[in-house]
This record gives C-alpha cells, structure tokens and sequence, in this order.
C-alpha cells in the first residue's frame, strides 16, 4: 500500500496530508448562522496566529514540510547558525532572532565574494499610546537598543527598522497632537543622535525611518528615512515618494510625497536603498532603484492584515527578481489602540484602531527567493546573509536591464501625463457594442 490518495482532479497526494485535511474539516464544520462578526474573528486569529511557517511546521509531514517550503520560497535560503549568546538575550529580552543565509553567489574569477550581513527589526509599540511622547519614545529607543546589541552580537553589516519606528502608527486618527510632537530633525534630533552612536559603536550602517519635521523649510512635515554610516555620520535621507488615501491611512493631513527622488546610499557594505511603504505597490518605485544601481533595497512599512497581507510576501519578491537587487521588506507588530474613536470613512461605527499590523518581515533575492518571515504576532530580529555579487549574476543570467526598454517607456510615459493623451486603444470595427 502507498502513502498517496486520489484527489478528486486526478492527483497524487500524500494520504498523510489527506487525512489530516479530511479531520480538519470535520473538526470545523460550521454553518452560517456560527460564523463570528468578521472583525472579531480576524482579530482573534490575529492574537493567535503566529505565521504561515508556524502553521505550516505544525501540520505538515517533515518530507512533505520540505517539498512545500522549496515550493513556498525557493532554494536559496538555509539556516544560519548565530550566537548561543545572541539567542540567549533575544529570549531574555522577548524577541524572536532568526538568521538564514541566501544561496551564495557562483565564485568568479575576477572578483571576491562580498558577503553583507542584513538586519531586519519589528517591533510593537512598548507603552500606551496615553503616554507621554517622551516616555513613548524613550521605551522604543530602550527596545530597539537592544535588538542592535543582538544585531552587533550576529555580526549585521546594514540594519533597518519599521516606517516611523519611533511613535505610534497614529496618522489613521487624524489629529495634529500630540502626534506631531513625535517628529525631529533628521540630522540632529534624538533618534538620530542616539543611532549615530551605536553605528559608530557596532561598525554598522544603520536605516531610520522617522517622521521629521524640516525645520529649514517652513516646519512642513516628511515621511523621511535617515541612512547612518557605520562611522557614525549622517550619509543622507530619502523620503516617501507615493502616500496613500485609502482607508485609515490619512498620511496626507500630515505630510506630502517626498522630494528626494531615488537615491541610492554608497555604503561600506553596499548600495542601499529605501523603498518607503506605499511605495511598494508602485513597481516603477522599485524599477528606479535599480536603474540607480541599489544593491539592497529596504521597505519599512506600517500595514495592516485587512488591508494589504494577500500582497505582503508578493510584493518585495517580485521586486527583488525583476530588479536583480535584494529586497528587504519590514512591517511594525500589534495592534494600536488610541485615546480617541475615529472614523474610515466607509459607512463602519468609530473604532480606536485599524487593525492588526502583522509583521511577517522577509528577505528576498534577486535569483526568486526568500527567507521565512518573522513573526505575525511578535518583535522580532531577523538576520541574513547575502552575497551581492548574485545581484550583478542575475542580471547577466536573465537579462532583465538589457531588455528592459526604458527608452519604450520613457516615449510612452511622456506622452502619457500630456492633458491631450488619448489612450492607444484599437477597436474592433466589426463589434456592435
């Protein structure tokens, strides 16, 4: 007898999988009339839902777990082994410490490998959003100093927190203050101040997306990334170039798209990029990157499960293959409850928050594969290693910049954000309608 059973389309599966589906079923047989409230639901598999690998790990055979996985994420990424003593402060300290390596890039002749460690930091908000800004920021620069001294500990190059990792995600409320009060000077506020000091400390290149108040130009507000060189000095900043006016997420009563084009930061250990956010579902964002030559293009987000999760893990993947850099995508934990009831503008009762930001941060290269992501429900640091030599293989393997067709595009584009463009569209003469 075999481990396989007919599915009704014809296929073989694993009778293992088979039965425990079969049982599941079973087991969870409900009608409509049991089926929860929709936002009570999701926000009670919010608490437990730990990740799709968890799931994944738990119920699934360990041969088919392989087959599924190398499906899943390709066959890039394996283990990679950290500090007994790393891993021992990360438990102390709660926080979830994964490290993986990407495949190594093919030797070559003529240049060395250039190994770059990546750190990837989530983490929920550490007091009530009734605190006070400084106590606010205080404990989240307590807690993000300790994922760097772990970060330190496993050897991490570049390291890269959350959007606005320093406050609350509280644009969805709407009101000025004290919100605002949480924005500083990119160059000498204190986050910026406090990171200079443990780059130069760790020799570690370190990205901070803040909210910055630009006080040389009229106190107006950016959605700023400050990049920190392992020498302690301000390289420069990028800002988030699309802001989005959907549901919640009233970025725009605060501050407008950015003005910094797409820089690309020379860094000790690579071309860096930031990809801030909303940007992400913008594919010519992340085309512009590349064009500039990035090597590793980082994507701190604020994004919750109701809204975006479906795209999460295609997104930064997508980018990294079709602009042959590494990807790294970073999204906040938890749920953010705030003093006063707001509205979405979708016809729902007021509520004081919008939902759950659900981590799951990741790592993808530009050969199709990716790390295991984070945790949905919990801060967390993840490391991985790279060779950036892969980026330049992988362009000379699929020849996606040499077929690229910018000048195609260029023509197209011109011609598209003309006030006369008509839209190149060929009727058929023989249809009625």
């Amino acid at each position: 007898m075999t481990d396989e059973t007919t599915r009704h389309d014809g296929a073989q599966i694993p009778k293992s999988v088979h039965n425990w589906f079969q049982r599941s079923q079973s087991e969870n047989e409900v009608t409509t009339a049991d089926v929860p409230d929709r936002d009570k639901m999701a926000a009670s598999l919010d608490d437990k839902f730990e990740s799709l690998e968890s799931i994944l790990a738990e119920h699934l055979p360990a041969d088919v777990l392989e087959k599924v996985n190398l499906s899943l994420r390709g066959p890039g990424a394996t283990d990679l082994e950290l500090p007994t003593k790393a891993k021992e402060t990360a438990k102390k300290n709660n926080f979830d410490l994964q490290g993986y390596q990407i495949k190594i890039a093919q030797k070559e002749q003529t240049r060395p490998p250039r190994l770059v460690r990546i750190g990837a930091i989530q983490n929920a908000i550490q007091k009530p959003t009734t605190a006070s800004v400084e106590e606010q920021r205080n404990a989240i620069h307590q807690r993000i100093d300790q994922m760097l001294a772990v970060a330190h500990e496993c050897q991490v190059n570049v390291v890269c927190m959350q959007e606005a990792w320093t406050m609350p995600f509280a644009f969805c409320t709407r009101e000025k203050y004290p919100w605002v009060e949480f924005a500083e000077s990119a160059y000498n506020g204190p986050t910026t101040k406090f990171l200079a000091e443990r780059a130069k400390k760790y020799n570690m290149v370190i990205v901070s997306p803040i909210l910055e108040r630009d006080e040389a130009h009229g106190d107006v507000f950016w959605n700023t990334a400050v990049i920190i060189s392992n020498r302690g000095n301000v390289i420069g900043i990028t800002r988030k170039n699309h802001i989005p006016r959907v549901g919640d997420f009233n970025e725009s009563t605060y501050y407008m798209e950015g003005n910094t084009g797409h820089k690309v930061f020379e860094t000790d250990f690579g071309r860096i990029a930031v990809n801030i956010c909303y940007g992400r579902h913008h594919p010519q964002n992340w085309l512009m990157y590349g064009v500039n030559g990035a090597e590793i293009v980082f994507n701190p987000s604020a994004t919750v499960g109701a809204l975006s999760e479906p795209l999460w893990s295609i997104e930064a993947r997508n980018a990294a293959i079709a602009n042959s850099y590494f990807a790294v995508g970073i999204n906040r934990v938890g749920t953010e409850t705030f003093p006063n009831e707001f509205t979405s503008g979708d016809g729902k009762p007021a509520h004081k928050n919008f939902g759950h930001f659900y981590g799951s941060s990741y790592i993808a290269s530009p050969d199709g594969s990716r790390t295991p992501g984070l945790s949905r429900i919990r801060d967390g640091l993840l490391v991985t290693e790279c060779d950036l030599n892969l980026s330049r293989q992988m362009k000379d393997k699929w020849g996606f910049r040499m077929t690229q067709r910018l000048d195609l595009y260029a023509d197209s584009f011109a011609r598209a954000i003309r006030p006369d463009y008509k839209m190149d569209i060929i009727k058929d003469p023989s249809s009625t309608k």
